[in-house]
């Protein structure tokens, strides 16, 4: 058993700088606490594990509650959040959360669903034609994000005893950014796609009317052209004039789109103001909804530079706290992962031998070329390299939730795992230590807590 809490307290404090946060018996955060001293104090009854990620610990005894003075820099941002915890003389806690993506598809995917469950009714209430929204109204991926801030910062004041907090709002003009500082009066309301009948027409404008693929070997006079999803291998298919670009029809082909085509993980640069729109949006908010100081931009980088230090989210906030040579604490890095996933079906192409090259691929590579039924632009038709089927095609239904999931921490005979997954029906569970990956019955393994939203991700 203590071998047990050893290797858990070990993998629960990685990235930590092996520090323990500890709270009393009425549940306010006290000053952190070292491993060693956490299972000591644990194998001895006087305190409890209170959370495991990041590991925390309450007492059951009554102890001094001496604490020190804790700032809290927050550099917030669109896609990553990089907090820093100090005092006067070291840096407690350092960190980077990478957010949750694709946001707005599955919003799109929930309003399908429920679109589809409400047609199935015999009647359905009238509703109004005009809904008004509340003032202070946000979309709903923005509004997302803006609470994943809020609920981060509040975890971390829980753990930690934080006087002060101080959040990064630069000002951004985005309209006076994209027109170089010559814009005023009503010119604030037109915004980049003013003069354009339509989105479309809009990209192909700001791409000259060229296919941008690099590797783009078409030389008709005329190509026909397209816009493409740049995200489209991530699921990011939103319409935002920097998730899209000109190809032309030779180079967006189905192909291309899959995992060793050229077109998959391809992340040109688009000329974008997302991130600075974003902070725009939400930064008051922000600021009102916590009741903190904050800071600019300008003042951060000048901190950074004069410090030396490299640009990351842990360092702009470290220099966001007013730190100065404070010892450092080793960076902790998260991913924001779903809770729970709705796909309930999956499809697996079949596998097929390509005689051209004797190698398996899948049957969608060797198509046959037809692109749409109403305009002649099918491409070459490669099913006639299709060599022998290794395997056919399958939908595979997903009839339960298990209670074990990837990532989830779990034991083994005395020794701490994490999860893979659930294999022939949840029968078995693939576990993983980090040096060797086994299959064990499930009914041998016991969980000891679960992945949530936060997931550690080592660097």
């Amino acid at each position: 058993m203590r071998a047990g809490l050893e290797s858990l307290c070990q993998i629960l404090t990685q990235g930590f700088n092996l520090h323990v946060f500890v709270k009393n018996m009425r549940g306010e955060a006290l000053m952190p606490t070292s491993p060693r001293k956490a299972r000591v104090l644990i194998a001895h009854g006087k305190a409890k594990i209170d959370s495991y990620r990041p590991f925390t610990i309450q007492l059951c005894i009554a102890t001094g509650e001496s604490r020190q003075d804790l700032t809290l820099g927050v550099d917030a941002g669109y896609a990553t959040i990089g907090f820093s915890v100090i005092d006067s003389t070291k840096e407690l806690f350092a960190c980077e959360i990478e957010l949750l993506k694709g946001q707005v598809e599955r919003n799109n995917k929930r309003r399908i669903y429920r679109r589809q469950r409400r047609s199935r009714l015999r009647y359905r209430k009238a509703r109004f034609e005009k809904q008004n929204k509340p003032e202070g109204w946000l979309a709903p991926s923005i509004q997302h994000k803006l609470d994943t801030h809020i609920k981060f910062i509040h975890r971390l004041q829980s753990i930690m005893p934080i006087t002060e907090t101080i959040i990064e709002v630069a000002a951004f003009d985005i309209q006076k950014i994209k027109a170089n500082g010559e814009i005023e009066g009503k010119e604030y309301q037109e915004g980049e796609q003013l003069g354009f009948w339509n989105l479309r027409e809009y990209i192909l404008h700001r791409d000259n009317h060229k296919c941008q693929h690099l590797d783009c070997k078409n030389k008709a006079k005329s190509p026909i052209l397209e816009v493409h999803h740049i995200g489209f291998w991530k699921k990011d298919r939103t319409n935002r004039p920097g998730n899209l670009i000109t190809l032309c029809t030779k180079c967006h082909t189905a192909p291309r789109h899959k995992k060793n085509g050229s077109l998959y993980g391809w992340e040109p640069k688009v000329k974008t103001f997302k991130p600075a729109t974003f902070m725009s949006m939400i930064r008051w908010k922000l600021v009102n909804a916590l009741q903190c100081d904050h800071t600019y931009g300008h003042i951060t980088k000048h901190n950074r530079i004069r410090l030396d230090l490299p640009k990351t989210h842990f360092n702009d906030a470290f220099c966001i706290a007013n730190g100065q040579h404070q010892t450092r604490a080793i960076p902790v890095f998260f991913q924001q992962k779903r809770k729970n996933n709705r796909c309930l079906e999956k499809f697996y192409d079949a596998k097929v031998l390509d005689i051209r090259t004797n190698k398996i691929v899948s049957g969608n590579d060797l198509n046959n070329g037809r692109r749409t039924r109403n305009k002649n632009l099918n491409g070459e038709n490669l099913r006639k390299y299709r060599g022998l089927k290794k395997s056919k095609g399958r939908r595979q239904v997903r009839r339960q939730r298990y209670s074990i999931r990837p990532h989830d921490i779990v034991e083994f005979d005395g020794s701490i795992y994490k999860a893979v997954g659930v294999q022939n029906k949840g029968t078995y569970l693939k576990i993983t230590n980090g040096v060797k990956t086994v299959v064990k019955n499930i009914k041998h393994v016991k969980t000891i807590f679960h992945q949530k939203t936060l997931m550690y991700v080592s660097r």
